[in-house]
């Protein structure tokens, strides 16, 4: 089947009788429920899927590329466009892979510094993925009261590095600025209002039945399919898996905090299907404003960026470093040549992963299941072509 055909023939005649075949159709690149230019060629008989193939490559920017050509400083601001929806993620492994070639050692209140955006930003994320979830199956209401609580969330950060989708926070050695004066009790402020609406957004749309019908026993993915294709952070461990970079291959100071790790459990339908994804990225949200109220308890003082050459040339070599993003397990395998240009840079990204089992659980679903499907891996189509 050609991936660039729009073809529809329902009906024809064969033996002077009718006989019905499959409908070729194409969902994007430019459908608002894709969240960007994706691209969905659906193999149909009538309503029911035969098969939802993939094709992407529409906001390919060749990132990747950019890297060799700008230096190692100079390609912190393109790290925000790999995912910018959860940007500082991206700050943080590019940042992380440039201290291990370079041996640097990155100071405390900085780590602190870079956990606590991180986590603010895991959830903005995550508010951003339900509340659209539920506009794309079709109840509009709870995408306000998300987008009204990330507008919040983006008022802490812009105050924090001047931005609100791009953070360019991070940088090679720590981060660029400190936390203001005040915005600690902004922030604890901020927590103390919003961990209570987590519930009422459950009682809002969570448990709606209309809303559970939709995705329960939809796409459901076992925990050995979601190993076998690679699917990572809210979307493996929807399927039941406790895995987690924080946890398993810690790093920064999470060693140091106390949390945990939300699985599916098959609470309404079947386990990993497209209502335990959507109630993991929920409980999430409560275990990073646990882990946010202990940074901002203990965040000690001193310098928040290590001396760091502007000429940065770190020693020839490679690394590769793995973070918990909010879309799972990002990996920034990077080689230096001993010059102030990366020679080699390659990002693992968890939305890449989750475009190849698309086409599997697609088989026999309804067309509108996809829309489910799509929005329940959290998708983000930058993190997908790079």
């Amino acid at each position: 089947m050609s991936l660039t055909g729009f073809e529809v023939e329902i009906q024809r005649e064969v033996d002077g009788g009718l006989t019905t075949e499959d409908m070729t159709l194409s969902m994007g690149p430019q459908h608002p429920s894709t969240h960007g230019v994706l691209r969905f060629v659906v193999r149909a008989d009538g309503e029911v899927m035969k098969e939802a193939i993939p094709d992407i490559g529409y906001l390919h920017r060749s990132i990747e590329k950019i890297s060799e050509k700008v230096g190692w400083h100079g390609f912190m601001p393109y790290t925000d466009r790999v995912d910018y929806v959860a940007a500082m993620f991206c700050n943080q492994g590019w940042a992380m892979a440039a201290e291990r070639l370079a041996s640097i050692e990155v100071p405390k209140r900085a780590e602190y510094c870079r956990i606590i955006a991180a986590e603010f930003n895991r959830i903005q994320s995550h508010l951003l993925s339900v509340g659209s979830m539920a506009m794309d199956i079709g109840a509009y209401t709870p995408f306000i009261h998300t987008v009204r609580e990330r507008e919040y969330i983006n008022d802490l950060i812009e105050e924090l590095c001047g931005a609100r989708l791009t953070f360019n926070y991070m940088r090679i050695g720590g981060v660029a600025w400190d936390i203001p004066p005040g915005w600690r009790e902004k922030a604890l402020s901020f927590l103390e209002r919003f961990e209570p609406l987590i519930d009422e957004y459950n009682a809002l749309i969570s448990y709606n039945k209309i809303y559970t019908e939709r995705l329960r026993n939809v796409a459901a993915i076992s925990a050995q399919e979601a190993i076998d294709y690679n699917l990572v952070g809210p979307n493996l461990r929807g399927s039941g898996v406790r895995y987690d970079v924080r946890r398993d291959l810690p790093y920064s100071v999470y060693p140091e905090l106390d949390f945990d790790v939300p699985v599916g459990s098959g609470e309404l339908g079947t386990l990993g299907d497209c209502f335990d994804r959507y109630m993991v990225r929920m409980r999430e949200m409560k275990e990073s404003c646990k882990i946010l109220r202990q940074c901002l308890a203990q965040l000690p003082q001193g310098p928040v960026i290590a001396k760091v050459a502007r000429n940065f040339k770190p020693a020839a070599g490679d690394c590769y470093v793995r973070i918990e993003s909010a879309r799972g397990d990002m990996g920034w395998y990077v080689v230096s040549d001993g010059t102030a240009f990366p020679h080699r840079c390659k990002i693992r990204t968890g939305s890449f992963a989750a475009m190849s089992i698309i086409q599997k659980v697609s088989r026999n679903l309804m067309i509108a299941d996809l829309i489910a499907v799509i929005a329940s891996f959290d998708l983000v189509a930058p993190e997908i072509d790079r």
